[in-house]
């Protein structure tokens, strides 16, 4: 046992610890936080939450791996052309941005020197976050990583399905079936459900008519396979830390 995992804090949660256990871990024996964060939107017949579930499990997974804590979850992000189906929510830009910037001010002032932030959603919240990250790093001197995880591990829905994923696709599906089954309602899936995802430019319909987009036409398609779904939960889970642990390592080599 190395002297990090001696010194390793009985919950990595920091809603679960009191002041005077942070006061002792952060910074001595902790200096990074991962800060999950999604939205509400469709996906398919996976919850509508997938863009906060993922990340969630993703840190409790990863956090003994890179001796992280795991700062609460911000649920709520923007959604654009999603935002019109039952149970979605979009935040105005302006307001998203001003509580992300106050979070990771926060969790800077809070001494924590790496902040990881493990992202569920992608369109306009991506920019916004990238943005961010470069303000609040810049200001406070700390070291800010956006990590988009399906983007980012593209090649490893490439390498567990054999094609590529999507929006509430099969990559999405299979990670949260890997959370928990019972959150994934196979019984309601139809192949009709699935859309490709047109360029940018292109959209004129809204709300957008598919829960499910395809990022290339003819594959994605979910299958529910429960031991793919393990494998890619696993696999991915180990590339964000393998990326969290080399980024960290680079910044110190750097002398940032």
């Amino acid at each position: 046992m190395n002297a990090a995992e001696q010194n390793a804090p009985g919950t990595r949660e920091m809603e679960r610890v009191n002041w005077i256990e942070f006061r002792e871990w952060v910074p001595a024996t902790n200096q990074t936080v991962l800060l999950p964060m999604g939205t509400l939107e469709p996906h398919g017949v996976a919850p509508n939450g997938a863009d906060i579930l993922a990340p969630v499990a993703m840190a409790r997974e990863i956090a003994p791996q890179v001796n992280a804590m795991i700062a609460p979850v911000i649920p709520y992000g923007f959604t654009g052309v999603m935002d019109a189906y039952p149970g979605s929510f979009t935040i105005p830009e302006d307001a998203y941005r001003a509580y992300v910037r106050a979070v990771l001010a926060g969790l800077a002032k809070n001494k924590f020197k790496n902040m990881i932030l493990l992202n569920g959603h992608g369109g306009g919240q991506t920019a916004v976050l990238s943005a961010l990250a470069q303000e609040i790093g810049r200001e406070t001197g700390t070291r800010i990583l956006v990590v988009n995880w399906w983007s980012y591990c593209s090649d490893v829905t490439l390498e567990v399905f054999g094609e590529d994923g999507g929006h509430g696709a099969e990559n999405e599906t299979a990670y949260i079936m890997a959370i928990d089954p019972a959150l994934v309602q196979n019984e309601h899936y139809k192949p009709e459900m699935a859309t490709p995802i047109p360029p940018p430019n292109t959209w004129t319909a809204y709300p957008f008519p598919s829960t499910i987009m395809l990022y290339k036409e003819g594959q994605g398609y979910p299958t529910f396979d429960s031991g793919k779904a393990k494998t890619y939960f696993a696999r991915v889970n180990d590339k964000i830390a393998r990326l969290i642990q080399e980024t960290i390592a680079k910044w110190e080599m750097a002398g940032m």
